[in-house]
């Protein structure tokens, strides 16, 4: 089942996916109302969603379709690459985590391990998700002060950080106090030199 709120977004992945042997698209949605009923309806194998949908959130969706119906697989597209987003989606319950960008070729391969249950994620995304994963578990960082942390070793400042994580730029000031005090640094050289050690610039 494909599940994005443009149109023409679900016909390009439409002939994406149908013509691959063994693959058969059995409904669509434009919105998350839509999608909830399809999914208990039609019970697909595989449901590709996009994270931005207008009329709710994805995440929660996807949260509450994995304990509604569990032998839906949840394969999340996306224009966002952060690696924040892709651990935020894989907590919720979803399988898949594959960028627009890359739908062909990857969404078909992503889809194949879905219905295999195996997780996929696009290779462009997983260096800088390890080490994420890295970051949380070593030095006890969240996944949203990790982001803050990458997003400030590229250069971003506190309102375009806020920008992108939709956040205000206070919230973002907290984040990064809380950086400098749990890693013990005081400048941003050292949270970017430690960035970089951890990989989390990785793309």
């Amino acid at each position: 089942m494909l599940a994005d709120d443009h149109a023409l977004a679900r016909r390009s992945l439409r002939l994406l996916l149908d013509g691959e042997e063994g693959v058969k698209v059995v409904a669509e949605a434009g919105d998350l109302k839509t999608v909830t009923r399809h999914v208990h309806g039609h019970r697909p194998h595989v449901l590709v969603l996009d994270l931005g949908m207008p009329d709710g959130s994805s995440i929660e969706t996807i949260r509450r379709l994995r304990e509604e119906v569990p032998s839906t697989e949840i394969i999340v597209l996306t224009m966002e690459d952060s690696p924040e987003f892709a651990q935020h989606a894989l907590d919720a319950g979803a399988i898949g985590f594959v960028l627009k960008d890359f739908a062909d070729p990857e969404l078909n391969r992503a889809v194949r391990a879905a219905a295999r249950g195996e997780q996929y994620v696009s290779p462009r995304v997983t260096a800088s998700l390890e080490s994420l994963r890295r970051a949380m578990t070593d030095d006890e960082l969240t996944a949203r002060e990790a982001e803050v942390l990458r997003l400030i070793a590229l250069g971003h400042t506190s309102a375009e950080i806020g920008g992108k994580l939709h956040l205000s730029r206070r919230t973002v000031e907290t984040h990064r106090a809380r950086l400098h005090r749990k890693l013990g640094m005081s400048t941003r050289a050292e949270l970017v030199r430690y960035a970089l050690q951890r990989g989390l610039l990785a793309v």
